[in-house]
């Protein structure tokens, strides 16, 4: 029997190598995969559903991360793909497989930080599952979400003409990871030094305590506006624009210039010899949203505040391209987290 390593298709080909065969046979069935989240129609209101695992030594690194920052995050990352859907989460669903070096107490300090993002997100537990595994930790967590059925979102609304729009400042989450990552190395090569984070408390927070960006929603309902296509950032800007390209059938063309990036993240990049915009392009991990809109209503978003317009989309047979600060165009390539 022919054998193919699935690194030679890479998660996304993966993905849908293994689900091209499940066409969906019900009718409550909207949306499937492909997307941040499942959306199954329920009346008046849709269930937007997504899921997300997190294992130890894949996705993070108990040297330095706190088990409290690990559930808040645990948490977030999933809230941001019911957000990306312009919908709202209501429950989660948890379930951990571990090791037997975790304690008791361990997991009390896992499950503070859930609950502080449950609380902070306005989401309720209502269920998951515990196991044990030979080694590690791996969380998986389900978010559940509601939204209206004409207001949500999805990645293959984007037209020639939108405009991309970004939440928030890039790149922070991926320098945050480089700086805790030369710190365990220095910390492994002498166990009595004493990690130095530099008073980077922006960088660091990025990575160990991301937020959701619930407030984006909520604004886009006060001023009436809906996105014609939206993802959120977790694998890097590059790719996620990649995503709505494809789902869409369109082209874009981003700005360097109207990339975000952080002031103390660029000061960090130069000082790690990393390109900033390399950074925000491919970085990753900051969930942030990306999302398009019509020209007509771009007087409703450039008064609100941290969103950026960063360039606009095109027809497909203009490809993906970006347009440097010195002027030069240039194919944009997607260099983001690779699963496989």
């Amino acid at each position: 029997m022919e054998r193919t390593d699935v690194n030679t298709l890479g998660e996304f080909g993966l993905i849908d190598h293994l689900t091209r065969d499940f066409p969906l046979q019900q009718a409550s069935s909207i949306k499937g995969v492909g997307d941040d989240a499942a959306v199954i129609d329920n009346g008046n209101l849709c269930t937007v559903v997504s899921t997300d695992m997190l294992v130890e030594g894949i996705h993070f690194d108990l040297a330095y991360t706190p088990l409290k920052h690990l559930g808040f995050k645990s948490v977030v990352v999933n809230l941001s793909d019911i957000y990306a859907m312009n919908a709202f989460p209501k429950q989660i669903v948890v379930s951990i497989a571990l090791s037997n070096r975790f304690s008791v107490e361990a997991l009390d300090e896992l499950y503070e930080g859930i609950r502080a993002a449950c609380k902070a997100y306005e989401v309720d537990l209502v269920g998951g599952d515990t196991t044990s595994s030979p080694k590690g930790l791996t969380i998986s967590i389900t978010a559940i979400g509601q939204g209206e059925k004409e207001l949500l979102v999805y990645r293959n609304g984007a037209r020639p003409g939108d405009l991309i729009c970004i939440s928030g400042e890039l790149g922070g989450a991926y320098l945050g990871l480089q700086l805790l990552e030369r710190e365990k190395r220095l910390w492994l090569e002498n166990p009595n030094m004493q990690p130095d984070l530099e008073n980077q408390q922006y960088a660091v927070g990025r990575q160990l305590k991301p937020e959701a960006r619930k407030d984006v929603i909520e604004a886009f309902r006060k001023i009436g506006l809906k996105p014609t296509s939206m993802i959120d950032i977790s694998d890097g800007l590059a790719s996620e624009i990649f995503h709505i390209c494809k789902q869409s059938q369109v082209g874009a063309l981003l700005e360097e210039s109207g990339v975000p990036i952080n002031h103390e993240a660029q000061l960090l990049a130069l000082k790690f010899k990393l390109d900033p915009i390399t950074c925000a392009l491919n970085g990753g991990e900051d969930y942030e949203l990306l999302f398009t809109i019509r020209p007509e209503d771009v007087d409703k978003v450039k008064f609100l505040p941290d969103i950026y317009i960063a360039g606009e989309i095109l027809e497909a047979k203009d490809g993906i391209k970006l347009n440097t600060k010195g002027g030069n165009l240039h194919d944009l390539k997607a260099q983001g987290w690779v699963h496989f």
